[in-house]
């Protein structure tokens, strides 16, 4: 599972905004399918400058995700290594381009259900569950215990009262 990162989160729900608003979506292409509507909001590029680096490598989002360079500065390279900045991993592309991960698949609204990769409904519904998860996860980190809060402002309430 993706690391939980506040970009990450952002990215996925700007990615489901996007497509709700209209944005293209088509399987087939690699600038407007799952990954490439995620990489527009991510790279700020257009479905045909991720198009044609996509075609610098070999076959669909997944292959690509395995087969990156790092050491590079290809414009696909680049492209992953965004990805692998906010948290993502190949593993993790596979899932959206495919609305695969199990643990997404369990948390979407209505309940548990396999979506279709190429219907632009589930792909929001699986970006917006994703979101959620992650958020979830991030959130179970955050320390927000009372003494946490308190301590502070009763040091400045004594130090007021000396």
């Amino acid at each position: 599972m993706a690391q939980a990162t506040i970009e990450l989160i952002n990215a996925l729900r700007l990615t489901a905004d996007n497509l709700r608003k209209g944005a293209y979506h088509s399987w087939g292409h690699h600038g407007a399918c799952n990954c490439g509507n995620l990489v527009q909001s991510v790279t700020q590029f257009t479905k045909e400058e991720i198009l044609e680096y996509a075609h610098t490598g070999t076959g669909e989002w997944t292959e690509l995700a395995i087969e990156f360079c790092p050491t590079t500065n290809a414009p696909l390279t680049l492209v992953f290594n965004k990805l692998e900045q906010i948290g993502l991993t190949p593993t993790d592309i596979h899932h959206i381009e495919y609305l695969s991960d199990r643990e997404v698949l369990e948390q979407l609204s209505g309940g548990f259900r396999w979506l279709k990769r190429n219907k632009k409904e589930d792909a929001i519904d699986y970006f917006e569950a994703f979101a959620d998860v992650l958020e979830d996860k991030l959130l179970q980190h955050i320390d927000v215990r009372l003494e946490n809060i308190t301590v502070p402002l009763n040091q400045k309430i004594l130090a007021l009262a000396e």
